[in-house]
């Protein structure tokens, strides 16, 4: 009987031992908190390898700066700081994984404002010297620009156009951390020209538009109104490049708003009767403008052979949340023979997810991954890739005109 018992007790251990074996051999999947703070957003995320969304938190500053007329950098800075902790901290809890399961911490540490960005990197580092993880630092147009991935399996190379508040660049996306710069603003980002003409509309002051930004504000009036209401103007037709410029552009409406005040005998900071019909006419401007230098690139990545033969475009940034830009490079892509892909408009702006999302991305490829975080700073000003801007110029690309379809004009078909 005691000869019995002590077989069981061997078999038994010979059992646990082999569990235990089996335990060790099992991988769990990577998982990375990511922080962004490069601008008036504070935004935290855990994300795994496999694309899933663990847990999740944003606070937006957009009504504090909506009643300041702007964004005020210091002001920026302090609620980054009054709110990091919570914001990390619910991030965490809602995802259920202990931060001492962390795989790396990723933050954004280029371009943005530099009172911002050093608020999300102090408080990162401190984190991944409490608990001895890698850190991985982030360019912020990198992780909209793989944002996309999380949610198709969009292979590279492809074409990207990032449009935000504070950027506006066209490149080709040849890996996770290699780009090649196609073109770019040479003055101001879409996204604040369409604040700022908003601004000069007073459309606070309009009861539709008091708690929206200023972009949102342009883009909810123009379904009212008339986009063919001001003469149109074309940016850099007689450059043959990539590059973009916005501020001409507002400059022009700024002159149209000062003539229509003048002709209904109204005060600056007044609502314009005729608001809705401006704000679709430079709605329509600033899509117009897009899609063309975009249209070029496409052609340029067409002769050089620099995209496969199922070419996309990913557009990213705050502007891609605009459902009028997105109909304009819809039909672009179209009629060029490109998919089109674009994340939802909550991934479009900034936010956690997509910067550990650009933690997974780099971990997998074994790219800036740092164990040693003694000497990392933030870059207010950072490029993205390699600039090979001059020989798309080179290139003197010539548009052919491009057909609208009636489902994107309320006027029926047109050119551009």
């Amino acid at each position: 009987m005691s000869r019995f018992i002590c077989n069981m007790q061997r078999t038994s251990l010979a059992v646990y031992k082999g569990l235990l074996c089996v335990r060790s051999m099992v991988t769990y999947p990577r998982v990375v908190l990511g922080i962004e703070t490069s601008c008036d957003d504070t935004g935290a995320a855990v994300v795994d390898e496999h694309g899933k969304i663990l847990g999740e938190a944003l606070q937006s500053q957009k009504d504090v700066h909506l009643k300041t007329g702007g964004i005020i950098p210091s002001v920026a800075q302090q609620l980054h700081r009054d709110n990091i902790d919570r914001v990390v901290n619910e991030a965490i809890i809602s995802s259920g994984i202990s931060a001492s399961n962390l795989s790396a911490i990723a933050t954004t540490v280029k371009p943005g404002l530099a009172l911002s960005l050093g608020v999300g990197l102090i408080y990162s580092l401190d984190l991944v010297k409490q608990y001895n993880k890698p850190f991985i630092p982030i360019h912020h147009m990198e992780a909209h620009a793989l944002t996309v991935r999380l949610l198709h399996p969009v292979e590279f190379p492809f074409l990207v156009l990032l449009i935000s508040g504070g950027h506006c660049l066209l490149a080709v996306a040849n890996g996770v951390s290699d780009f090649m710069l196609l073109g770019q603003s040479l003055d101001e980002a879409p996204g604040d020209s369409l604040d700022k003409v908003a601004r000069r509309l007073s459309l606070i002051k309009h009861l539709d538009c008091s708690s929206m930004s200023g972009g949102q504000a342009i883009e909810h009036l123009s379904q009212f109104g008339d986009r063919t209401f001001c003469k149109e103007i074309q940016p850099m037709s007689q450059y043959q490049d990539c590059n973009f410029s916005f501020g001409g552009l507002r400059n022009y409406f700024n002159c149209i708003i000062q003539k229509m005040e003048d002709v209904e005998g109204i005060e600056k900071g007044a609502v314009l009767s005729c608001a809705a019909d401006i704000a679709a006419s430079f709605q329509h401007a600033v899509a117009h403008h897009i899609v063309k230098r975009t249209q070029r690139a496409i052609l340029f990545c067409k002769q050089e052979n620099l995209l496969p033969m199922n070419p996309s475009l990913v557009v990213s940034g705050g502007v891609a949340s605009n459902g009028y830009i997105r109909k304009m490079l819809q039909n672009l892509t179209d009629g060029m023979g490109m998919s089109l892909f674009c994340p939802p408009p909550h991934l479009c702006t900034d936010n956690g997810v997509m910067i550990a999302w650009n933690g997974i991305e780099r971990l997998r490829v074994g790219a800036g991954i740092l164990n040693d975080v003694f000497d990392i700073r933030y870059e207010p000003r950072a490029s993205l890739g390699t600039d090979i801007s001059e020989q798309v110029r080179k290139a003197a690309i010539k548009l052919p005109s491009l057909k609208i379809k009636k489902n994107v004009l309320k006027q029926g078909e047109n050119t551009i």
